[in-house]
């Protein structure tokens, strides 16, 4: 977009909710998949002079603390460039890819990007900027008021629902193994790697400064890359398959199994089985059992023998409850989607398609109900609230460990997510 200076807006759409639990302490572009977020290929793919972060209201003040140099729910004017802010808004699902990055740097005027119906992106200047500028936000986009302006029908992926991003995610390792590595050829050699590890299609695999690759280790990256952070610890004995990200400060435990399609972001701990999976980051299952087709959020912790299902006895499609609804995935393989600070004690057996709300704390032999509601507490036959100020206590010395701070805008939002959650345990003791 020559001789304008390109403004990136990110924005929520009504469909956000349909992402939670995921989406209660974070907005949807924030979610991971492959090796970055939604919003980090955005702005990998799409250079900017200035960005704006749209989101919910209830979440703008933690957003704004993370990101100080953003605008967030608004789009401030630009008297420096005589030809005026020009404007991208892409929609936060939006997995973007250099293709799509390409067509939407390419638009001279204003226009609106859609694919299959959905909005992708609409590019704004001039008046068209400064009349939506004032109505854009409610608690999510409406656009609805630009369908005056030309539609382009674009190739576009847009996801709609949390298992979108984990059967995403194995196109999206390599993809972003590609965008991050496209400069290098070969292993980065800066981390330490034991003479008896096994690298299988070594030109495949990406191990990060002060990484540790312990003695018996295998690197299968035949059928996909591997791409390992810094400061990680594969531990003895492990066996990880392609294609597969280890976040920075990560440890995989020893004797692991870690099969292909699998993200495990930063300061996560991971033991036992672990196939097609996401763990945003700061999740940990650090002891044997089996996690398949699953997202877990940050401060997740999975209890020694905690096992999922993720296919049915049946081999039908698996049905997942979604913002008070039960929706057909149309997929054979789903596991759990677990919501921040979610806990499960030893040996709890999880049904295919769980969805487990933030902050609760399940644990006990019976196996629990698909969908265990928000700040819930005790066995699977008696649940009971988790009472808020007991919940964050506990958050906040789990976050200390990490020597990350629950600020007072975490605090704040920490209990309007209890607020907004009530409705799940209307049946619940208190």
């Amino acid at each position: 977009m020559p001789g304008s200076r390109l403004h990136i807006c990110l924005f929520e759409d009504q469909f956000s909710r349909n992402f939670f639990p995921l989406t209660c302490f974070r907005p949807v572009y924030d979610l991971r998949c492959g090796i970055l977020t939604l919003r980090e290929k955005i702005l990998h793919h799409l250079s900017a002079s200035s960005i704006s972060l749209y989101v919910r209201q209830y979440l703008a003040s933690v957003l704004k603390e993370e990101n100080p140099a953003a605008e967030i729910n608004q789009i401030s004017s630009d008297r420096r460039s005589p030809a005026g802010k020009v404007c991208l808004l892409i929609n936060g699902r939006c997995i973007m890819n250099r293709k799509l990055a390409g067509v939407l740097r390419k638009a001279t005027s204003d226009v609106l990007f859609t694919t299959g119906g959905d909005i992708i992106a609409v590019r704004l200047s001039g008046d068209n900027l400064a009349r939506s500028r004032t109505r854009l936000y409610g608690d999510s986009v409406d656009l609805s008021e630009l369908e005056g302006l030309p539609k382009v029908e674009v190739e576009a992926n847009l996801v709609r629902y949390p298992w979108d991003l984990v059967y995403a995610n194995e196109s999206e390792l390599i993809n972003d193994f590609l965008l991050l590595t496209r400069n290098r050829r070969g292993i980065l050699k800066a981390g330490k790697i034991h003479k008896s590890a096994a690298l299988i299609g070594r030109k495949n695999v990406h191990v990060g400064r002060q990484s540790i690759v312990g003695a018996g280790v295998v690197l299968d990256a035949e059928a996909g890359p591997i791409y390992i952070g810094q400061n990680v610890r594969i531990f003895p004995n492990a066996a990880i398959e392609g294609p597969c990200f280890i976040g920075d400060g990560s440890s995989i435990k020893i004797g692991a199994s870690i099969y292909g399609n699998t993200t495990i972001g930063p300061v996560c701990k991971v033991g036992g089985e672990v196939e097609h999976s996401i763990f945003h980051s700061h999740a940990n299952k650090q002891h044997h059992g089996f996690l398949g087709h699953s997202y877990l959020s940050p401060w997740v912790n999975l209890g020694a023998g905690t096992t999922t299902s993720n296919l049915k006895n049946t081999y039908g499609s698996v049905k997942v409850h979604i913002d008070g609804r039960l929706v057909d995935s149309e997929k054979m393989f789903v596991g759990l989607t677990a919501g921040d600070h979610a806990k499960t004690g030893i040996n709890a057996t999880l049904d295919t398609g769980t969805v487990i709300g933030p902050s609760s704390n399940i644990y006990g032999s019976a196996i629990p109900s698909k969908f265990v509601p928000s700040f819930s507490w005790g066995e699977a036959e008696h649940l009971m609230t988790y009472q808020v100020e007991k919940a964050l206590s506990v958050a906040i010395k789990v976050m200390s460990r990490r020597n990350i701070e629950a600020s007072r805008a975490y605090q704040d939002l920490f209990r309007h997510v209890f607020s907004i959650t009530q409705h799940e345990r209307v049946n619940f003791s208190t």
